[in-house]
C-alpha cells in the first residue's frame, strides 16, 4: 500500500495497523520515501543482512572447509566470468 506524506500523517493510526498485516510506503512528492512495517518483519530482515568477515578472522576450522568445498555441477559457466580477473 502506498500513501501520502499528508495522507500518513492524517491517518496515523489506521495505517500503522495497517503496516502489521502488509509495508505501507509513504512517498513525498510522488517518490518512495519511507517503508513503515511490524517490528516482527523489521527483525527479520535484520537478521538476513550479510556480514563481512575477513579471512584474518576466520576459524582454521572454516578456512579449512572453504579451501575444501567444490563448486556443484552445472555452474562450469561461471569460471567463464573469473577470467582475467585481479584483485
Amino acid at each position: 500500500m502506498k500513501v501520502s506524506t499528508a495522507e500518513f500523517i492524517k491517518n496515523f493510526g489506521t495505517l500503522a495497523d495497517k503496516a502489521l498485516k502488509e509495508p505501507v510506503t509513504i512517498t513525498k512528492h510522488g517518490r518512495d520515501r519511507l517503508v513503515l512495517v511490524e517490528a516482527q518483519e523489521y527483525e527479520r530482515l535484520k537478521r538476513r543482512d550479510r556480514r563481512v568477515v575477513s579471512t584474518a578472522d576466520m576459524p582454521e576450522e572454516m578456512l579449512r572447509l572453504i579451501m575444501e568445498s567444490e563448486m556443484p555441477s552445472g555452474y562450469e559457466h561461471l569460471d567463464e566470468e573469473l577470467k582475467g580477473w585481479k584483485p
